[in-house]
């Protein structure tokens, strides 16, 4: 699995990204994970749909109801923003797209958790803000800067297949 991270109001060139981010998702056979809602996650699991993939949706509602109608398995949680723990960690790796604190949070906890990370630079918000910087000294990478949507997909799978 792969978390796409991102705002949930974003702009028409991060929606955009992030469709083609979750087709190439599919495209390379892994299962996209997101929050499940609107923005850059339902861009994402529209992406990933329009290419035959698999997309899961973590909610911080009690309902499945909440969920985009791309979302194939959707898992309500209740927690509110405490579901971004689950989102970052859930995918071996995360790929961020423009953004802002839910998408900082996640950025982070990715960090700490040693998830490989790309974000897709010309996307906006703390995407790209993070994009080629390390977040703190605990690592030696850095937060991969992905040139394109697909660039980043690519990066991330390389990074899994790495890691097996």
């Amino acid at each position: 699995m792969i978390s796409v991270i991102g705002g949930s109001e974003a702009g028409p060139s991060a929606l955009e990204a992030a469709e083609r981010v979750g087709a190439e998702i599919a495209r390379q056979g892994a299962v996209l994970v997101c929050g499940g809602l609107g923005g850059v996650m339902e861009a994402a699991c529209r992406g990933a749909k329009r290419e035959g993939g698999l997309t899961v949706g973590i909610l911080p509602m009690d309902s499945h109801n909440y969920a985009n109608k791309y979302v194939d398995i959707a898992i309500p949680t209740g927690l509110g923003h405490a579901r971004n723990y689950l989102v970052a960690r859930a995918g071996m790796g995360v790929i961020a797209i423009d953004g802002a604190a839910g998408t900082l949070s996640e950025m982070a906890i990715a960090w700490f958790s040693d998830r490989p990370i790309a974000s897709v630079v010309s996307s906006g918000g703390w995407a790209e803000q993070l994009a080629g910087k390390k977040i703190d000294h605990r690592r030696r990478d850095t937060v991969y800067a992905a040139e394109n949507p697909e660039d980043a997909v690519r990066y991330i799978v390389r990074a899994i297949r790495r890691e097996d």
